[in-house]
């Protein structure tokens, strides 16, 4: 690496698995991109040592980042109108669709292209040692950056509404976006490809969607052939990848055919 080079680190917490993303601004190129799938669901304590071992073994996060991104993924989340925000409230707003403890550390992030306040938990143990390892770092919630991406493709413009589903291993992020306004955002949590599409069909039948016109759009784990997307396909007919060109290179070792399963990560820069 050139002394000069800038580069950055993005880094996605899930208690199912670790994503580890490494953008060379100076050459505008995404030089590393891995992920990590864990075999069961693992405590936060777990997933830390994970962190530690991949961070400490791997040669890739020897090098001095000018920025690292720490991207909190999880179900304790929620969105609130910016002009209803009270940060006194945060607590308030989260119990309502989201098992929390007393302890729970709740945060924010602003997502100014739609005037929202995104309140969620962090992995408070993720970002102690972040800090400890990389020094002063920034942090968000994933579905922050599922919104504010999916509000920007061309596709959200249209009049008719557009359903975004972003897959993840035993959850669901589901957004229904019409002329560029988010209309849902909502994550669901499933454990068999009944429990997936039931909670796909419920948001079409609460929002009206129509199965033979309504465009899907895939993110995340999921692939042709898969069990989750034939039940997609045996019901909505219009069902596809995203496909989005990015404004740098990726020239890490990845599949091109398989870039949306790393959507999230890669929205991060």
């Amino acid at each position: 690496m050139k002394t000069n080079d800038i580069k950055e680190l993005s880094i996605q917490i899930n208690l199912n698995g670790l994503s580890f993303c490494i953008l060379n601004r100076t050459s505008n190129e995404v030089e590393f991109l891995k992920t990590i799938d864990f075999e069961q669901k693992q405590m936060p304590d777990a997933v830390l040592n994970h962190l530690k071992t991949e961070l400490s073994t791997n040669t890739a996060f020897s090098e001095d980042f000018n920025d690292v991104l720490v991207i909190h993924q999880n179900e304790l989340s929620t969105l609130v109108p910016e002009a209803l925000f009270n940060s006194e409230s945060k607590a308030d707003y989260l119990k309502f669709n989201s098992k929390i403890l007393r302890n729970d550390f709740i945060t924010e992030d602003r997502i100014a292209i739609n005037n929202s306040v995104n309140v969620y938990v962090p992995y408070v143990n993720i970002n102690n040692y972040i800090f400890e390892t990389f020094g002063a770092f920034v942090y968000k919630h994933s579905s922050s950056i599922l919104i504010d991406s999916f509000i920007q493709t061309p596709e959200s413009i249209t009049e008719e509404p557009i359903v975004y589903i972003n897959v993840n291993k035993n959850t669901l992020e589901l957004l229904v976006l019409k002329n560029g306004k988010l209309q849902l955002y909502n994550v669901f949590e499933y454990h068999s490809k009944e429990d997936f599409i039931y909670y796909v069909l419920f948001v079409f039948e609460q929002l009206k969607l129509d199965v033979e016109s309504t465009q899907v759009l895939l993110s995340g784990s999921i692939v042709i052939g898969d069990e989750n997307f034939v039940m997609l396909y045996l019901y909505i007919r219009h069902v596809t990848f995203i496909d989005k060109t990015y404004k740098f290179n990726i020239v890490a070792e990845t599949d091109r055919r398989y870039l949306h399963q790393h959507y999230v990560i890669l929205n991060s820069f």
